[in-house]
C-alpha cells in the first residue's frame, strides 16, 4: 500500500490532522453554520468572504483538500474562482463544491463544465452538506458518524 492509499481511514481517524475545507461564502453566517457543522467531524475550515481572499487563502495554505464556493460574491464569482483553480496545475483535482441562492439551470450547466464536484442550492441541509463534503474528502463512515451520525 503506497503512502497515498489512505482510504478509507480506520477507525482512529481522529488522531490524524483534520482536513481542510475552505469555505467561500459572502454571507458570513452561513460560513458560521458550514464551519460549526464540518468542524463536528474530522475537519478543519478557513474562511473567506470573496472570490480573491479564497484564491488568497490557497496560495497560503497548501494543506486545502476540498473548496466549497458561494455562486454570488463580491470580488470574483464561486464560477470564477473554479475557472482559475482548474486553470491551475496544483488545484485541478481539487473537489469543489459550488453554493448558490440562485438554483439557475444555466449557472448549475457552466459550474458542472468547469469541473464542479457539487451544485448545492440554498437553502441547503447542513447534514446533507456535511456528507457530501465527507465523501469527496474520503472520509469513511465510520469517522462521518462522529458528526451526528451523518452516514
Amino acid at each position: 500500500m503506497s503512502e497515498q492509499d489512505v482510504s478509507p481511514r480506520p477507525a482512529g481517524a481522529a488522531d490524524r490532522a483534520p482536513i481542510h475545507v475552505l469555505v467561500a461564502d459572502d454571507e458570513p453566517h452561513i460560513g458560521r453554520i458550514i464551519k460549526m457543522k464540518l468542524e463536528q467531524g474530522p475537519f478543519r475550515v478557513s474562511l473567506a468572504y470573496d472570490g480573491r481572499e479564497a484564491l488568497d487563502v490557497l496560495e497560503r495554505e497548501p494543506d486545502v483538500a476540498l473548496v466549497m464556493l458561494d455562486l454570488m460574491m463580491p470580488q470574483m464569482s464561486g464560477l470564477d474562482v473554479l475557472a482559475r483553480l482548474r486553470a491551475d496545475e496544483r488545484f485541478r483535482d481539487l473537489p469543489a463544491i459550488i453554493l448558490t441562492a440562485a438554483g439557475q439551470e444555466q449557472q448549475h450547466r457552466k459550474a458542472m463544465e468547469l469541473g464542479a464536484s457539487e451544485f448545492m442550492t440554498k437553502p441547503f441541509s447542513p447534514k446533507k452538506l456535511y456528507a457530501r463534503t465527507a465523501e469527496l474528502a474520503g472520509v469513511a463512515d465510520d469517522d462521518a458518524a462522529g458528526a451526528g451520525g451523518v452516514a
